[in-house]
Formats: structure tokens, sequence, C-alpha cells
């Protein structure tokens, strides 16, 4: 910073702080105003443009210096000049000080105003990339956060001087002239019955249902905005038309009907979606019967023998798809037509904001409706290695359609997905190698957590590559091979099947978003309220993002149906603030809220607290006793940030802190509330314990010590 920039921002430091020295603000209250209007009134009468031009400049002072008291001023300015030119006076000077502000943050308090204000930051930054000028026309129209907040954070935005300057002239306009108008009525009050004046009771209403009338005309200028060109239907044949049967699918359809609307739900392949079909039933029914190939191995220690299990695959992978024959009536289309749902099999295609039209066999069948939901769920995600794609390569989709065990399995990715299925094939009997590109397995997970699940997948035969890239695969007669690079060497790994586990990707193409305009970014681009560029066209799911869990997925199905179905006369934002999720290897690890690693990339501070599995009774007298609890909570406070379970049945025991979060319930109720004895959750108890310790009042226990020492005489 050069030594102008240095002298200015000294002088701005100046004048606010000799607002406060001097208690300037005494005079920016209603009080003040009524006290000294008289007076005031007869200086501007005597010099009309010295006030004027003197209040002007106040007022943009003000306003740039981001000091209380704009309101005051507004209110002030109809008071003391009249509706017509009070308006015009602090449109001009509100707008001047905020650009001045703007630009004092754009050039002299850049840095200062990111590191402050980074999260609102975030947020107006999305909003200026998606909508432009819009989104500061909104902001003006119904603020979101205080006006001298938008003043600094827009200046380190990319939006233009002018541009800033012109559209919060005219967003302003309309609320400064109901405060203007206020003004001009509330110096009015002299004696009690004035209070029941109508022009100073439609003055008060005004102010009441300004931001209900904003709201709605920015609502108005949107819909106008974004539907132009498209010609709504007078009548509807649907309330909802959702798209794919998933999680997210079936549970908007189910509430939808629920509620009574008319809605058709529409899949193209299997109901139930991924979870079902292809996920988490049949992952977690391979893993079932990997546990049970593996008793052996651990039943010794308690002093029961087994012989080494013989594994009929195709049997396995039988029972496997019977599971999900048993859980399919659940998401079954006779089932949802039950419950009101009208279901269509057939490829869906959005042709217009209000009109799906659905391939069938029998032929298009077009609907008009009020509502679409995008719940297409998500697909595995394939990477560009050469020779990878001229073989057939298993992923988390087509996996259970084999029915010959493969000797060697080439396991690809490092996630959740990744280290069931290499640990349930490795118990399984199959020779595996596990290829991941970072430090870690589960990068999500903090290092000590992921650190137990690779021992024990070592320890069940999984050859882990951590800091590998793979790099190609080649074939021949003798079989396949998967060139992968370790420290700049590269290697040779043979292998008879190859399981492809890096990821999933939205399903976004072939039913009509490019025609619209809908924006994708790996999702559907969709706000708070799950709403994409047309409020009345919404996404859930995998293909919504951020989470892709079954669970989330059912979660925001509700916002989905509620905000489609009860738009525009209420609306709600989707509720992240506790999410948990797991990984079903052995050791189990759970999840909620921040773990260390998150926390360490927001920048939160925390407390970490923890607590042994090892030495819980009913762990060791079951033999599991391994693994950890672990707590963050605010510091020096019981108050729960997040938590991490590795151990058995840690999805399960997981529940209780999810609980906590959810409805603001510190680790001291936790402590305060009786668990059952031997059970493993216990441990909760334990970890709330261990906290209460490390907080307990020292100085308050050495006097109650010498209380009991005085107490034996």
């Amino acid at each position: 910073m050069n030594s102008k920039r240095i002298i200015l921002v000294v002088v701005i430091a100046a004048l606010i702080a000799s607002f406060f020295v001097f208690d300037l603000n005494q005079y920016l209250t209603l009080e003040s105003l009524k006290s000294n209007q008289q007076d005031l009134a007869q200086y501007i009468q005597a010099n009309w443009l010295v006030a004027f031009i003197g209040y002007l400049v106040i007022y943009a002072t003000a306003t740039a210096l981001s000091v209380p008291g704009a309101a005051i001023l507004t209110l002030g300015a109809g008071a003391l000049f009249g509706f017509g030119w009070g308006l015009l006076l602090a449109s001009f000077a509100s707008s001047i000080g905020a650009t001045l502000a703007f630009l004092a943050s754009r050039f002299l308090l850049r840095d200062w105003v990111k590191n402050t204000f980074s999260k609102k930051l975030e947020s107006i930054d999305k909003g200026i990339e998606r909508d432009g000028a819009f989104y500061l026309l909104s902001l003006r129209l119904v603020p979101l956060f205080p006006f001298f907040i938008i003043n600094l954070v827009m200046g380190v935005t990319s939006i233009k001087t002018l541009t800033y300057y012109w559209v919060s002239q005219v967003g302003m306009l309309i609320g400064t002239a109901v405060y203007v108008n206020a003004g001009t009525q509330l110096v009015e009050i002299n004696q009690l019955s004035d209070i029941i004046s109508g022009d100073l009771i439609l003055s008060f209403v005004l102010l009441g249902i300004f931001p209900l009338l904003a709201k709605f005309m920015l609502s108005a200028l949107q819909q106008r905005r974004v539907y132009k060109g498209w010609k709504k239907p007078k009548k509807f044949d649907r309330n909802m038309v959702v798209i794919g049967a998933g999680a997210a699918g079936l549970v908007t359809a189910y509430i939808a009907a629920a509620v009574k609307s008319s809605v058709t739900l529409v899949e193209k392949h299997k109901m139930g979606g991924d979870c079902l079909n292809t996920g988490c039933v049949p992952s977690k029914s391979l893993l079932h019967a990997s546990k049970l190939a593996h008793i052996h191995h651990t039943s010794q220690n308690v002093g029961v023998n087994y012989a080494a299990p013989k594994i009929d695959f195709a049997a396995v992978m039988n029972k496997v798809h019977s599971v999900i024959k048993s859980i399919e009536p659940h998401d079954s289309v006779e089932r949802y037509e039950s419950l009101g749902v009208k279901v269509v099999i057939g490829s869906a295609t959005i042709v217009s904001p209000w009109q799906v039209d659905i391939q069938t066999e029998d032929g298009v069948q077009s609907l008009t409706t009020r509502n679409i939901v995008i719940a297409t769920g998500a697909r595995a995600f394939v990477p560009n290695i050469p020779g990878l794609k001229e073989i057939d390569y298993l992923t988390a989709d087509n996996l259970w359609e084999i029915r010959e065990q493969p000797k060697r399995l080439v396991v690809l990715g490092g996630g959740p997905i990744g280290c069931e299925l290499s640990q349930a094939f490795a118990r399984l009997g199959t020779q595996v190698t596990q290829v991941e590109q970072g430090v870690q397995i589960l990068s999500k997970e903090d290092p000590d957590a992921a650190k137990l699940l690779q021992i024990q997948l070592e320890k069940d035969g999984v050859d882990l590559r951590l800091n590998t890239s793979a790099v190609g695969v080649e074939s021949s007669s003798d079989g396949h091979v998967l060139l992968v690079e370790f420290a700049g060497q590269q290697q040779r790994i043979p292998f008879d099947k190859i399981l492809v586990a890096v990821g999933r990707q939205a399903n976004l193409t072939g039913f009509g978003l490019e025609k619209l305009g809908i924006e994708t970014d790996r999702t559907v681009i969709t706000n708070d309220f799950l709403q994409t560029k047309y409020p009345n066209i919404l996404a859930a799911g995998d293909v919504a993002g951020p989470y892709q869990f079954t669970h989330t997925a059912s979660h925001q199905a509700w916002y989905a149906a509620v905000n489609a179905l009860f738009r525009p006369f209420k609306t709600f934002k989707v509720d992240y603030s506790v999410i948990p999720w797991a990984t079903f290897a052995e050791p189990e690890i759970a999840t909620v809220g921040l773990n260390e690693t998150s926390a360490k990339q927001q920048g939160i501070e925390v407390e970490v607290t923890r607590y042994d599995i090892g030495g819980l009774d009913r762990a060791l007298a079951d033999d599991h006793a391994r693994g950890f609890v672990k707590v963050l909570t605010s510091p020096g406070k019981d108050k729960i940030l997040g938590a991490t379970i590795v151990g058995a049945s840690a999805g399960e025991l997981l529940a209780e802190f999810v609980l906590a979060m959810k409805h603001g319930l510190g680790l001291n109720k936790l402590l305060g509330t009786i668990h059952i004895y031997p059970t493993m959750a216990e441990a909760n108890k334990n970890v709330a314990g261990n906290w209460k310790k490390a907080h307990a009042p020292q100085k308050l226990l050495a006097l109650v010590e010498r209380f009991h020492t005085w107490r034996r005489g």
C-alpha cells in the first residue's frame, strides 16, 4: 500500500473514530430530530441551498463511512424538506455514499473486507456470477445483509462502478420513498390524537409491508425475465411431474400425493434407483456375506474354531439379488400407485417450463404441469485412462451381474465404495489390489480414522497402493495389466477384473436441460430452495448435490415437494446444518458435522475430546475393542460441532450425536442421560465424561476438599 492510500485509510479511520468519540450519534435519533425540527426548518427556509447541499454531504458521508443513522437521515429528509425534495435528496445522497463506500472497499480496504466478510462474500460472489446486476437489485429491494455490508462486499466483486451506482439508485428508490413519506408524517405528532391520523397509519403500514411488496415485485420481475419467450398453459394436467424414481424422486412423489396433489412419477429403468438396485442394498448384502466368511479369522480369539469357509460366489450374488427382490415391493409401481402417484415407465423430456413429454412403449405422452422436479440421480464416473474402455470394466452399476468370482481384482479409488468393496472381495477370497491417488483412503475423514480402516484392509489381504496413479491398461492373450505410477516409477499390476470406484457423476443429459438453458456444473445448479433458474423447476438428490447420500436425497425431497407445491405462498431453505454419513467397512467410520480436517480447512477453532473404545466393557466382551469416539466442541463449551466414531456399529452409535446437534443438546445433556450397561452406546456417554473431566472447576474442587478436611476434624 502506497503512502497516499495509507493517508486515505487513516483519514477514514479518524472520521469514523470521531463519530463515536464525540458521540455524534446522539444527533441521529428521532428525539433529536423532533426537538430541533423548528430550528432546522427556520434555517432551511433562510438558507435553502446551503442546507440542501449540507444535508446531502452529511448523508453521503455517513453512508460512505458506514456509521449508524441512515434511517433517521432518510426520515429527516422527509421531515425537513418535504416528500419531493426529500426523496430527491435522500435518493442521490444514499446512492453517492454507497458508491463511495464501494470504491473505498475496492481500492483501499480490499484485503480487510475479504477477511472480515469472507462467508458473505462467497454468497454474494455466487449471486453476481449467476444473476449479475439483477442480484444487486434484489439485495437493494430485499436486503439479505445490512446495507453497509453490501456496500463493502460489493467493492471486491467484479461488478462495474457505474452499474453499481445506477442499480443502487433504482433499487433503493422505493424503500427510500417509503421512509421519506414516513418522515413527513412522524414529525407531525404533537399530541396523542395525532397517532390515529390516517396518513400516519398508512406510513406505518407501508413501512411494515414494504419488504413483502418488494419481495413480490422482485419475484414478478424475475419471472418475467426468466419465462420470457415461453407460453404458459391456462390449465395443467398435473400439479407436479417428478423425473426419476430413486430415493429423491420416490419421496418427492409420495409427499406430493400425501397432500392431495396430482403427481406423475417417471422412471425409465428400475424403480428404487441406484440405492436399491446397484448401491446401498447390494453392497451391504455383499458386506454381510464377507463378514460371515471372515468369522473364522476372529472366532479363534474366543476359543471357537471354524474351518476355512468354502465360497460359492454365485450363491452369494444370488442372495444379493434376493435381498433386492425382497425390498422391491417397497418401491414398486403398484405401491406408489396405491398411494395416489401416477407412475409412468418411459423416458422424460422437458420441452417447456410447464410441459414434459414421456416416451413410452405405446408412444409419446405429453403432460402439462405446474411444477417439475428433476431427480435423475447419478452414475459411476469413469476416468479417461488409456485402454480402460476397451475392456469389460466393472462399476458399482454393473458389478452385480457377474456370477464368477474374479481371482485377481483391481479396485480404482479409495473412497467409501472402493473401501467397502475391496474389503468384501478380499474376505471372500479374491486377491485385491486397491489403487488410490491420494495420501490416504477416505480423503474426507480424519487421518486417524482412515488409518484404522487402512490397517484392517491390509490385514484382510488388500494390497493397498497409496499415492499411486493409474496411467493405462494393457490387454493381451495372457490377460490384463494396469499400469500405475508411484514415486516417479511405473509399475505393472496384472488383473482379471477391474472395478472403477473413483466417484459418481450426475445424470444431466437426455431430458431437455440444454434446451431450457438450465445451468449445470457437475450437478444441476439450484438456489437454497432447490429451484433452478425457473422457480417451478426444482432438482433433488444426487443430480442436485452437494451430497450424494440416499438419506440426504430423501431429506431434500421434502423441500422439493413443499417448495414446488406451495410456492409462492411459502418456501423453505434446505437445512444442511446436520449431515451424517458412514462407511460400512470394518471398522465402520461414521461422521456428522465437522471433523478435524474440515474444521482446519474452514478455519474454525475447535476443542477435541476423545474416548478410546478399547477400554469399553461391551467392546471387550464382544472382541470389538478398537476404535474411538471423537467429539468437536466450541472451545470451553459443550456445544457439539461434530463427531466421528470408528468401531463396531459406528453408524448406529452416531444417531445420538445427530439428534443432539439437531436439537442443540450439549455434552452435559449426554452425560446426564442413562445409558444401558453394558452397551456400545456407553462410549458416547464416556466421551462426554472425558470432556467434563477436562472442564472440572478446579478452584471449586479445592474449596470442597478443604470443606471435607474440616469435616474430618
